[in-house]
Formats: C-alpha cells, sequence, structure tokens
C-alpha cells in the first residue's frame, strides 16, 4: 500500500500519520478548509505528520467535562510554503493570496519571550467549579465544531464569557481560546485579526510556545519572513527540540534567500523528527539550492520510493533532472504529477518558494527548451 502525500488528520490538525508527507505539518485542521495552517497538538510526537492536539500536563479529573489538560492547543506548523504544496484543496494558502497586501500596514510584532516555568499548576484547578466544568464543556464544542464559522464564535463565546472571570485556570483557558480562534481566522484568510489573537494567547499564556509558532506560520503566509523567523527561533529557545519550529524557521530563510541556513534548519528537523517527509523534502530543495544536486536528487528519489504519491518531491525531481540535462528521465517523471499547481511558476515562486534556480528549470521544462 502506498503512503499517501496528503496530510491525515486525528481530529485536531492532529496526530498525522508519520509515514504521510503531510508529516510537514504539525497540529490540527479542518479538511477542506484547512491548508496551509496546518494545526498540531502542543506536545508535537516525533512521528506525527500534521499538527497534533495536545496540552501538556495533565490535569485534574472533571468528570462528564474535559479536564484542563485536555482542552487543546491547535498548532500551525509547517510554514505556508510547505502546507501550501501538501494541501491540493488549497483553503488558507489562497485567502493568504487575497490579504498578503495589507501585511505592510500592520504595526510591528514585539519580540516573543516564553517562559516554560510560568506554567500552570492544572492540579489546582477545582474539579468541582461549575464555571471550569462548562468552560471545559463548551472549549469541546468548539472543537467539534462542523465549520470554521460556527467554530470562531463558539471560541468567541469562551472568550467573551470568561475573559473576566476571576479564577486561577482562566488565563490558560481564555488563552487557549484566543489562539484556536487565531487559528479559525488565519484558515479564513483574515491574517491581521489572528495575530491579534496570537498576541494575546502568548500575553495570557506566556509559557506556551503555540501561539508564537502559530503566529510565526501567519507572518510568513503575509511575506513577514524576518518577523517570523523571530517567532520561530523564541519557540526554539524555550524548546529546542522542536521539529516543526526548526522546520519553520527554514522555510523563514528561505524566503529570504538564505538557502545555507535553511539547509541546517530543515536538517535539524529531520533529525529530530526522521518520519517529518516535508522537512525532508524542504531539505532536499535547498541542498539543490546550494549547489549540491547530486545529493539532492538522490535524496528526492529516496522519498519517492517511500511516498510515491508525493507530487512535490515527484515535481521538483523533474525540474532537476531537467536542468541537470537528463530530459528524458525528466519528461517521465513530469508525467506522474497530478497536481496541476506545479505548472503555474509563479505559485512555485511565490508560495511555495521553490529555490530561484529550480523554477527556471521548470520553466525551461513547461517550455521544452533546454535550461
Amino acid at each position: 500500500m502506498r503512503a499517501s502525500p496528503m496530510p491525515t488528520r486525528a481530529l485536531h490538525h492532529g496526530s498525522v500519520k508519520a509515514a504521510s508527507p503531510a508529516a510537514g505539518w504539525c497540529g490540527r485542521h479542518r479538511q477542506p478548509a484547512a491548508a496551509t495552517l496546518a494545526t498540531r497538538a502542543a506536545a508535537w510526537p516525533p512521528h506525527a505528520a500534521a499538527p497534533a492536539t495536545g496540552c501538556g500536563a495533565g490535569g485534574a479529573d472533571v468528570s462528564g467535562a474535559a479536564a484542563p489538560s485536555a482542552m487543546l492547543w491547535r498548532r500551525g506548523v509547517l510554514s505556508a510554503a510547505a502546507a501550501a504544496a501538501a494541501a491540493p484543496w488549497l483553503g488558507f494558502s489562497r485567502a493568504v493570496a487575497a490579504v498578503g497586501s495589507v501585511a505592510a500596514g500592520l504595526p510591528a510584532i514585539a519580540p516573543a519571550l516564553i517562559r516554560p516555568e510560568l506554567a500552570p499548576d492544572q492540579s489546582a484547578y477545582d474539579p468541582t467549579d461549575p464555571e471550569l466544568r462548562a468552560a471545559a464543556a463548551l472549549l469541546q464544542d468548539a472543537l467539534a465544531a462542523p465549520g470554521v464559522a460556527l467554530e470562531e464564535a463558539r471560541w468567541g463565546e469562551v472568550i467573551e464569557r470568561y475573559g473576566s472571570l476571576d479564577r486561577n485556570w482562566v488565563p490558560d483557558v481564555v488563552g487557549r481560546a484566543y489562539g484556536n480562534r487565531g487559528n479559525a481566522r488565519a484558515r479564513q484568510g483574515r491574517l491581521a485579526e489572528a495575530l491579534a489573537d496570537y498576541g494575546e494567547a502568548a500575553r495570557l499564556c506566556p509559557w506556551s510556545v503555540d501561539p508564537v509558532l502559530n503566529r510565526g506560520v501567519a507572518l510568513e503566509a503575509m511575506g513577514r519572513f524576518e518577523d517570523a523567523a523571530a517567532d520561530y527561533r523564541a519557540v526554539l529557545a524555550a524548546a529546542p527540540d522542536d521539529p516543526s519550529a526548526w522546520n519553520n524557521l527554514g522555510n523563514a530563510n528561505a524566503g529570504l534567500g538564505r538557502w545555507g541556513e535553511a539547509r541546517e534548519c530543515f536538517g535539524r528537523a529531520v533529525a529530530l523528527a526522521p518520519a517529518f517527509s516535508f522537512a525532508a523534502a524542504n531539505e532536499a530543495l535547498a541542498l539543490w539550492a546550494t549547489g549540491e544536486r547530486e545529493p539532492a536528487i538522490r535524496r528526492m528519489r529516496s522519498l519517492l520510493r517511500r511516498y510515491s504519491d508525493f507530487d512535490d518531491v515527484r515535481a521538483a525531481l523533474a525540474a532537476a533532472l531537467w536542468a541537470d540535462g537528463r530530459e528524458g528521465d525528466a519528461e517521465t517523471m513530469w508525467a506522474r504529477v497530478e497536481d496541476s499547481r506545479y505548472r503555474d511558476v509563479v505559485w512555485l515562486k511565490e508560495r511555495r518558494r521553490w529555490p530561484p534556480g529550480l523554477v527556471e528549470a521548470m520553466t525551461a521544462l513547461l517550455e521544452l527548451r533546454s535550461v
């Protein structure tokens, strides 16, 4: 049975199977609206392929309602470029194209400082508190919402109902609601609103890496690569073994044309999570961009042996072979690419962000001319 390059989801942008090239994602995400903001759980298993659900330390047992520990952060991991390539339904990435022009008018982003030592002791929450029980149930309703608009409304209800309540669990619960509402807004292409929500989530929950990581994804989608890179570095300062943050930092560096640094970041992501297939694909692109063309081609072939439907890698290999003068092999490879977006060189350059030389090679392949 062939491994699928499409993201699978365990209802979160959640534990995606490691065997999927969608493994470049990490978090919880709803199909088909989800596309570039892959969502994932706070503790991203190295084998997970997509944004996974998760929450942190275990909390009190609230019978009949979800415990605080079950109030999931949903994480947007794979950066805009990788998620755009992996998702055939292109919900968020197309929305980003429509709103990208607002990026220049947005305020500067203050540097993030994540402080894991401030994480609350959830065992101190009173499991008999009726307000906590009601809040936990409402969070679960939001996670189970059948559509992104209703999901956003339910997160807003949590914020409105509990934001001014004086309880020790309020920053934890309301901060999560802000972060998840940011994800819902980002999936609708409303990135400025998403940034505001991520900022508030980070303020209320300064111990959590997820709102900062998700904010980086949104900034990257808007072309604010330096700001995105700063957020990813903040995540890595608190969680240096986070493979998604390394992958995303690689994408931000690639967006800035720093392919050598990008290669190092992708390599770190793959070393930490060998099944993170999209990071491996990104590393192959960075190898090619830094002049290691034959190793890049070997890496692409290896990935296709594992994930034969991985169109991103197959298209890149076709372009790389064409650039290398192996035109017959390139045409054979290209004939098996089913995703029509790879015919759009503007998309390749601006959304998927292939190395310029590889975009030129694909252009030549499409025009049947030598590079």
